[in-house]
């Protein structure tokens, strides 16, 4: 009896012992499974200029990666910045260099560059006007030109319509466009959308958008009589461009990696990036550097 009583006591130790290692083995499972999940997990937030094109990306990325899980959001590449740069999102989309945004530890982040993309003033038809010299743009910027007649088109009171302070476009156009900051005190407007519809909609508005932006509705503006146009941004006769960055902390974790690559790619470059008026970045003839230095390549 004792025999018995000895062997069924190993026994049952046997099989809670068992029982132990396959409830490891099963949290090991889900802690790997929660993991793989975690790490596919991607988000993406900033530039409006470049959202459409990271919120097109995804959506084909997605449909043919299983698993793969992206959010995309606008909010200014001041905001993409900051939240990368704090960790809180995945990648900071952004329209202009990590070193030109104060508060922003530029040496920490990785700059991933996906695009090119011109930036034109662009006004409502009725104000007959298509081209402006930079001293009138200047002019109506900053407040000394408020009527259309003043510059060449109709009698009619000029509306500007500003993006807000952390917009990377705004940044783009005052350095490069108007090289200056000091400009009139007016409504701001927080997307590319948003600015698109109210110049439209609105007579005698003017406001500036990324190619990319521009739909029918706007008058987009020469300067100087040189066009808008993706040729003269890519030999930097048109001087108002910027590239689109997407930004990580550090270099990016295998799924991040993986979808930056793709957007990168020769197939997305050569379709997506075209079809929706941004311009690739190996169709540069010169580069920019990030303290605005104009380089050949």
């Amino acid at each position: 009896m004792k025999k018995t009583g000895l062997f069924t006591t190993l026994a049952l130790l046997f099989v809670l012992a068992g029982c132990g290692s396959q409830n490891a083995q099963g949290e090991a499972k889900k802690s790997t499974s929660s993991s793989a999940t975690t790490s596919t997990k991607i988000v993406a937030v900033g530039s409006t200029a470049l959202q459409p094109l990271v919120e097109a990306a995804a959506q084909n990325y997605q449909q043919a990666t299983p698993g793969a899980d992206i959010t995309v959001q606008g909010g200014g590449s001041g905001a993409g910045l900051s939240q990368v740069a704090s960790g809180t999102v995945t990648i900071g989309n952004s329209d202009i260099f990590a070193q030109e945004k104060d508060g922003v530890d530029a040496n920490a982040l990785v700059d991933h560059q996906v695009a090119v993309v011109g930036i034109a003033p662009v006004v409502h038809p009725g104000t007959g006007v298509t081209n402006l010299t930079h001293q009138q743009l200047l002019d109506i910027f900053t407040g000394k030109a408020t009527n259309w007649k003043q510059v060449g088109g109709k009698d009619q009171k000029i509306v500007v319509i500003n993006r807000a302070q952390g917009s990377g476009t705004r940044a783009t156009f005052e350095n490069l466009g108007l090289k200056t900051t000091k400009v009139v005190t007016t409504q701001e407007q927080d997307s590319s959308g948003t600015v698109m519809k109210m110049v439209k909609q609105t007579p005698g508005a003017i406001s500036y958008l990324a190619f990319s932006a521009i739909q029918d509705g706007v008058t987009p503006v020469a300067l100087d009589n040189v066009k808008p146009t993706d040729a003269n941004v890519t030999t930097n006769k048109w001087v108002i461009w910027a590239y689109e960055h997407m930004y990580t902390k550090g270099s990016p974790n295998a799924a991040t990696a993986k979808f930056i690559n793709y957007i990168q790619s020769a197939k997305v470059q050569d379709t997506l990036v075209k079809k929706m008026g941004y311009i690739r970045v190996t169709a540069m003839k010169v580069a920019r550097t990030h303290d605005g230095k104009i380089e050949d390549k």
